[in-house]
């Protein structure tokens, strides 16, 4: 993957666009884990939430530059 992609003439890093689709995975499995009611089985839900976010960011990073 180029770590560069051209958007509207501008030239933006990779790594945003696997941000905006970490966003939108991030917002749904955390509205599917609200849905089921997990936090209240996790002794932090703000850090749990946040290390959600930086798991799925890392794998999709990893994934797109692997």
């Amino acid at each position: 993957m180029p770590r560069e992609i051209p958007l509207f003439n501008a030239m933006v890093p990779a790594l945003l666009l696997i941000f905006l689709g970490t966003l939108v995975l991030y917002l749904l499995l955390d509205r599917l884990l609200a849905d089921w009611d997990l936090d209240r089985l996790v002794w932090h839900p703000a850090l749990f939430r946040l290390a959600i976010f930086i798991c799925v960011f890392s794998l999709l990073g990893i994934w797109c530059y692997s």
